[in-house]
């Protein structure tokens, strides 16, 4: 069975309903053998990575970047999963009140780094979340579980 490894940094009540609707597209029925674990970011381990066959970050966006936890994650993650996780698949949402782009350009600068291989664009919320939000939101995790599943 196949292991999607969700990696979040959840400090608000938009942010627990953007991985509430990621979490719920990676658990959809129509995706069979593929075991969804979710991690909060500052207590995801490499080993939690190495079992992973793709992973999938959420974060806000603080003062235009990643969140300190999320960095964190990387941080303990980064020399331990180097060779062993190379073109692992993963994916990011990101929720903040103003311009994400140096949030977004922080992680997938460090996943290149690590070799991963970028499924999706980056899903970014600005602001509010509406439902067409959400529902990116789901797709992005039933998206990434489908991939997994082959």
């Amino acid at each position: 069975m196949k292991r999607l490894l969700i990696v979040h940094h959840t400090t608000s009540p938009t942010l627990q309903e953007m991985y509430e609707a990621v979490r719920a597209g990676a658990n959809t029925d129509e995706i069979d053998d593929v075991e969804v674990v979710a991690r909060p970011a500052l207590t995801a381990s490499p080993v939690d990575v190495l079992e992973a066959d793709g992973i999938l970050l959420g974060t806000p966006v603080n003062i235009g970047y990643m969140s300190g936890a999320l960095k964190h994650f990387f941080d303990t993650i980064y020399y331990p999963c180097l060779e062993a996780t190379k073109a692992r698949p993963y994916a990011a949402y990101l929720h903040g009140n103003s311009d994400a782009t140096g949030a977004v350009r922080a992680i997938e600068s460090i996943a290149t780094g690590l070799a991963w291989r970028r499924t999706r664009p980056p899903l970014v919320v600005i602001g509010a979340l509406a439902r067409p939000d959400l529902e990116e939101c789901w797709e992005l995790g039933a998206i990434l579980a489908a991939e997994l599943a082959g």
